[in-house]
């Protein structure tokens, strides 16, 4: 399957997911992505099917606490972090697990995560992240285009696809406001 999604560097990007395979899931490690009003409405909405599987701290502060910190990036909340880790993240992400088990891994995820590696630049253009790309300070194994020999256009398929389906849901909403 090719995109049509222009993403700048994807033709020398290199990326592999190695989660579960020598990788415990370092980018949920302090992960605090920020969360949309949406996400947020669909978390809540389906909060009492996450809680089972959380790590017992992670419940215990969500239960106190809420799973949002004060904490703002690009203007939005961010997820908390307890014990270093993601609140959500328990032997890989819940919210992933949870969507997969009902068809679709990226349903709760939020945006960042589900589109990771990807991001948009500050010309508002898709790229893969990578080590020193845009001056990406992340420093992830998974992120040095040196730790894989699998093209990104081929390993990042669902997230190109992801990225594909929100701007064409952008556009849709900036015509109808146009409008």
């Amino acid at each position: 399957m090719r995109n049509s999604l222009p993403v700048v560097n994807l033709t020398e990007a290199t990326f592999e997911c190695i989660f579960g395979r020598g990788c415990d899931g370092i980018c949920c490690q302090n992960g605090r992505p920020p969360v949309y009003p949406d996400e947020v409405e669909r978390i809540d909405a389906h909060l009492e099917k996450f809680l089972p599987h959380l790590r017992p701290a992670a419940r215990r502060l969500l239960e106190k606490k809420g799973y949002l910190s004060n904490r703002r990036k690009f203007d939005l909340p961010m997820l908390r972090v307890v014990d270093s880790w993601c609140v959500f993240f328990h032997e890989g992400c819940v919210l992933h697990k949870v969507g997969a088990a009902e068809g679709d891994a990226y349903r709760y995820k939020p945006s960042a995560c589900a589109l990771f590696p990807l991001a948009k630049n500050g010309n508002d253009e898709w790229y893969v992240r990578q080590r020193g790309y845009e001056n990406d300070k992340w420093d992830l194994f998974c992120l040095d285009p040196k730790a894989s020999s699998i093209p990104a256009a081929e390993s990042l398929q669902p997230e190109i696809a992801l990225a594909e389906r929100f701007t064409r849901e952008q556009e849709a909403e900036a015509a109808r406001a146009a409008s």
